[in-house]
């Protein structure tokens, strides 16, 4: 029986399971650790749902309780129905990262979680229970610098001799019509660069989309603005290695990782202000962060972040190690799980 059970119960991969999965790779080695729900990267084979709650009826060796660490409204509903109905001896943690106002229901759930960590003091504002802020971290095994930046570009067969992306969900919300008109701004100043919008827009967005792409053929610019779709996990490390920059500009972000896995790829970032964005630019050494919408301000600091990729490479690296590892993620849930398995 495991000490300690990680819900993912979203087949999508998303940034809260990356985040997840950057977490459960270091915890394997220092816990007798259950995935449960849905597969994740380079982590352990999961547990179904009915496994793990039968696993948890009993304590598990030297432990007065198994701890379920939840993300998600359905994980969280699943760790209290086993805690609460079928009064099994487990405790439940859950990560917040929304830096804003649970609606209702979540806030009713979390309320009644055992310990929250948060991942910044703003996101703590919004939840009780609050045990520890811990901002996520970043596998630094896995995102790291390329040998030959220009090599692993070009192997890449996008075109041009330099890559920007922003990469998520293809929404408003995501900002990826301010990242357009940044690059229609920008490109013509760089002829030597390519732009990718990576991710998948889907369902009531495949308009807003389409209306981007419409945009960007209009302005000439069709071959050197791509659309080139969701990039599986397993092969963002080699896409992000190979960038010169990230660009992300949503309306709102939660946390947002994307720029601090470019950081650990040796890659600047320029980003809107929202996320923990301030956070990771460094005091704007690694960095630069723009008021939300501001594409114009986004095009500008995107060239001067251009000319100075390689000076600023060494520095982003290092940011992310010492900084938003994903170790130093784990040490501070650590914390967490060793206050509540003492009491």
């Amino acid at each position: 029986m495991a000490e300690l059970y990680v819900t993912n119960y979203n087949a999508n991969f998303t940034g809260v399971s990356a985040t997840a999965a950057n977490v459960v790779r270091q915890q394997v080695g220092r816990y007798d650790l259950a995935l449960v729900g849905e597969p994740l990267p380079g982590c352990p084979a999961p547990l179904s749902r009915a496994q793990a709650h039968a696993a948890s009826r009993s304590a598990p060796d030297g432990k007065p309780f198994a701890i379920w660490h939840v993300r998600r409204n359905p994980e969280m509903r699943s760790a209290l129905w086993l805690r609460d109905v079928r009064r099994a001896p487990v405790r439940i943690v859950f990560t917040s990262a929304a830096q804003r106002l649970h609606s209702a229901y979540p806030r009713w759930l979390i309320r009644r979680m055992d310990a929250v960590i948060a991942t910044t003091d703003e996101a703590a504002g919004f939840v009780p229970h609050v045990r520890a802020v811990v901002p996520h971290g970043v596998d630094t095994q896995v995102f790291a610098p390329a040998p030959d930046r220009d090599a692993a570009w070009a192997a890449l067969g996008y075109g041009g001799a330099r890559g920007i992306a922003t990469i998520g969900r293809v929404r408003p919300e995501k900002g990826t019509d301010v990242f357009v008109e940044a690059m229609l701004r920008l490109l013509p100043q760089v002829p030597d660069v390519t732009a990718l919008v990576v991710g998948r827009a889907g369902g009531k967005h495949e308009a807003f989309e389409d209306g981007l792409k419409a945009k960007v053929a209009a302005a000439g610019l069709a071959d050197r603005l791509l659309f080139v779709g969701e990039v599986a996990a397993d092969r963002l490390p080699v896409l992000m290695r190979a960038l010169s920059l990230v660009v992300q500009l949503p309306r709102y972000e939660g946390y947002g990782m994307v720029p601090l896995e470019g950081l650990a790829s040796g890659v600047p970032f320029v980003g809107s202000r929202t996320g923990y964005f301030e956070a990771f630019s460094a005091q704007g050494t690694v960095g630069r962060v723009v008021p939300l919408e501001d594409a114009a301000g986004a095009a500008a600091c995107a060239r001067q972040m251009l000319e100075q990729t390689e000076d600023i490479a060494p520095n982003a690296r290092a940011v992310a190690e010492a900084q938003f590892s994903a170790k130093r993620e784990a040490d501070g849930i650590d914390a967490v799980y060793q206050a509540l398995w003492s009491t």
